[in-house]
């Protein structure tokens, strides 16, 4: 087992039940991903490239799907939260029953077609 599996698995509840949500709906439609373990916590590579990660906060009661290329996305940015942060951009849920599978997936899909930018918004 990967060691950001492993991760997953030890969650408490509700963390563990929406981050293997997550996970499955990730790995089904982007299956080029490669989930790797970094900073400690789960993070997706596409193609040896940093993808999206999975950060569960406990403290907070979320697990955020923060966009390595927050930068430049456009589609759905109303749903996007940059909270004290000045690039990256997330989805956040609080329970599974939070998840918009159709805004994740076109964010994640956008995120897709946006891969080989870089973090930053060159101008």
């Amino acid at each position: 087992m990967k060691p950001a599996e492993a991760y997953i698995l030890k969650q408490p509840e509700p963390f563990k039940s929406i981050l293997l949500h997550l996970q499955i709906l990730i790995e089904t439609n982007f299956p080029e991903v490669d989930l790797q373990f970094k900073w400690k916590i789960p993070f997706y590579y596409l193609h040896g490239k940093p993808f999206c990660y999975l950060n569960p906060s406990k403290k907070k009661g979320y697990v955020d799907v923060a966009f390595w290329v927050s930068a430049h996305l456009k589609k759905y940015n109303e749903f996007l939260i940059s909270e004290n942060r000045k690039v990256v951009k997330s989805l956040r849920y609080s329970a599974i029953e939070d998840i918009n599978e159709k805004v994740l997936l076109a964010v994640l899909k956008e995120a897709h077609l946006l891969k080989d930018k870089g973090f930053y918004k060159r101008k």
